[in-house]
């Protein structure tokens, strides 16, 4: 069970780790230029895809390192039962 969550945990945190890359990527490649910052011209709404997947990777970090604690406290809790 220990295995299956740290297994689980690792996937999680290193699919984050690649959709927050991809996202930065992306958002470094925009072509924003010195007179769209703060204009009317410049669309917005090519950032929000990316943004949104970085809180999205965010959120997929947080996910799997709670489950590195749980499969933590599980292994504590185990050992606790032992001694």
């Amino acid at each position: 069970m220990v295995n299956s969550l740290t297994s689980s945990a690792t996937s999680l945190i290193t699919n984050a780790q690649h959709k927050a890359v991809d996202a930065a990527h992306t958002i470094s490649r925009l072509p924003i230029t010195e007179e769209e910052v703060g204009s009317t011209e410049f669309d917005s709404n090519s950032l929000v895809k990316p943004v949104l997947s970085l809180k999205n990777a965010e959120l997929e970090n947080s996910a799997g390192v709670k489950l590195l604690e749980v499969g933590q406290e599980t292994v504590g809790s185990l050992f606790d039962e032992t001694i």
